[in-house]
């Protein structure tokens, strides 16, 4: 097991009616910025409650981030704070709200060009607005995380960034906010959720004992539970589960002090950025092409991973690495996730435009190894054609 820091300063208040705890959350005097995505939180009455919880304070909304938060949507909302004295943000929603808010709280007053934050992933933030968060979708794991990712529109770019500066200062997280959830973005939370997960785990073996068991178990709960929580949408238990598996999967816990990936991520990014297809599904596009061109280095953890989280034990090694590729992209599948570039009206053709998007943002050395070159990248592509 590698040397690591684990830090983690955001409070989780977790289950059902939480979110009256607003009142002691968020300082007595503060002027509270809340910032939304589209209408269904004021249609569902969440913002209601938010503000009713929040009481005399001077509060505010911003709505109208997107799902891929824009850099163009968020510089707004950057203006307002500066204009209106702003000193704590709320994130009312899923992650693509909290990672814009992230972004917000770390661009207001900043000392120069606050796209570079992103150029610079980060490593340039001095200081952030406090925030916390209450969220709505079970995806991203940003609630309770240091990371966001921004789409600059004009330059047809999606790159993440990251800063202990932007921990959430808390989160609520009630299950009951994801009754109302459409099942398409119930089932790409899933899918994101398994995707951070197979990011952190599936590289090469670490002697990461905890680590590989703490990642195996939620890989089996999101496998077990997936189809359930689309089927039964009121399920609170089921739900309950889903929402804590997405944070866990991301909250820097299992993937501290062992290799990570995130090549699929950075490939993904490219195909939102190009073509606005949702995250989610651009890993369940991008990933099995990457374990399938790269199954001789990730050979003894896609081994682990057949046998302990799809049981798979029979047939030659080749041979057991293929089924479990298959289950794996047979898990999208079940999720009504396509994994195909077809299935998106993207051909052979569009793949150069990819490669020359992750040539231009400097992603020409991914994975846990360096060793994803843009010509590995076009081959995980071909591989989902």
């Amino acid at each position: 097991m590698n040397n690591f820091e684990f830090y983690n300063p955001t409070r989780i208040v977790f289950g059902e009616s939480t979110v009256a705890r607003l009142d002691d959350l968020v300082p007595a005097d503060a002027r509270v910025l809340v910032l939304f995505g589209g209408e269904s939180a004021r249609k569902t009455g969440t913002l209601d409650e938010v503000k009713q919880a929040l009481g005399d304070r001077h509060v505010a909304e911003f709505g109208g981030i997107e799902p891929n938060p824009t850099y163009e949507t968020l510089m707004k909302a950057v203006a307002l704070i500066e204009q209106d004295q702003f000193d704590f943000l709320l994130a009312v929603g899923g992650g693509s709200v909290i990672d814009g808010t992230k972004f917000v709280a770390a661009a207001v007053n900043f000392d120069g060009d606050p796209w570079s934050i992103l150029e610079k992933r980060g490593r340039n933030i001095r200081h952030a607005i406090p925030f916390g968060s209450v969220l709505t979708l079970p995806a991203t794991g940003s609630e309770m995380n240091s990371g966001a990712v921004v789409t600059n529109k004009a330059l047809q770019a999606k790159l993440p960034f990251a800063s202990p500066l932007v921990y959430p200062a808390f989160s609520i997280l009630d299950p009951v906010k994801t009754f109302t959830l459409p099942a398409k973005q119930v089932s790409n939370g899933v899918a994101d959720a398994f995707t951070h997960i197979i990011e952190q785990y599936l590289t090469y073996p670490a002697n990461g004992m905890v680590q590989d068991r703490f990642a195996e178990g939620l890989l089996q709960t999101l496998v077990e539970i997936g189809p359930k929580v689309l089927e039964d949408p009121e399920n609170y238990e089921l739900r309950a589960n889903l929402m804590w598996v997405a944070t866990l999967a991301l909250n820097g816990l299992i993937g501290a002090g062992v290799p990570q990936d995130w090549a699929t991520h950075m490939v993904g990014h490219e195909l939102t950025a190009l073509y606005g297809i949702d995250h989610a599904r651009t890993l369940a596009i991008v990933l099995p092409g990457m374990l399938e061109v790269r199954r001789e280095s990730k050979a003894e953890k896609l081994l682990q991973y057949g046998e302990r989280v799809w049981n798979i034990r029979e047939g030659s090694e080749a041979e057991r690495i293929e089924k479990t590729i298959q289950a794996t992209r047979q898990f999208f599948e079940s999720l009504s996730i396509p994994t195909r570039l077809p299935d998106y009206g993207l051909d052979e053709s569009s793949i150069d435009d990819i490669i020359s998007q992750l040539e231009r943002h400097g992603m020409t050395k991914l994975g846990e190894h360096g060793d994803v070159t843009p010509d590995i990248s076009r081959r995980a592509l071909e591989a989902s054609l």
